[in-house]
């Protein structure tokens, strides 16, 4: 008659202590690997122009681009994580070869025009990308967005350059009577 709840009892525990045990958190995917192939580079150093080579760069990214949100649409987030390498290097390789040009020419900053306004259409597609993984490999997408960004940032400070003129704060100064005199004083 004893035997029967102590059995139970045996068999409950190890079913309870493993509820207990803490749960170990998903470990992030390795960041991807940013880098430029070495037949990618051939096109790009048989560029013609810089306009050529900047169009290339960026018609590059976007087919890696669209390579990483297949294999994410088809739940291979490893090759995506790859294909998300080589976008975010050849952006990486865009902006290095516009940021040794003279930036004082009109078409230089044609250039930084055209790569940021191609930049802006990709942010939406990696946040898309980004809902649809998990979160281990998403926060390499977050990464990239943020890469992405910055790399428009720069890409736009490089536009403007020296040209905008920032106007000086002025100090607001406090207007008081003097209630002796009756007249109006300025504080800092």
């Amino acid at each position: 008659m004893l035997f029967a709840p102590v059995l139970c009892l045996a068999c409950y525990l190890p079913i309870q202590a493993q509820w207990l045990q803490p749960h170990s958190p998903q470990m992030p995917a390795p960041p991807p690997m940013k880098f430029v192939s070495r037949d990618e580079q051939t096109q790009l150093d048989g560029a013609s122009d810089p306009k050529s080579h900047t169009r290339l760069s960026i018609d590059l990214a976007s087919e890696h681009l669209s390579q990483a949100e297949q294999f994410t649409a088809q739940k291979k987030y490893e090759a995506a994580s790859e294909e998300l390498g080589r976008y975010m290097g050849l952006i990486d390789y865009a902006l290095r070869f516009l940021g040794r040009m003279n930036s004082d020419k009109g078409k230089t900053r044609d250039l930084y025009r055209f790569f940021d306004i191609a930049l802006r259409g990709h942010l939406p597609r990696l946040a898309v990308m980004r809902r649809a993984t998990p979160a281990e490999y998403g926060i390499n997408l977050k990464d990239a967005e943020d890469y992405v960004r910055n790399a428009r940032s720069d890409a736009l400070d490089s536009f403007y350059g020296n040209t905008v003129v920032k106007e000086p704060e002025k100090k607001t100064e406090k207007a008081t009577k003097d209630p002796a005199s009756g007249q109006d004083t300025k504080h800092p």
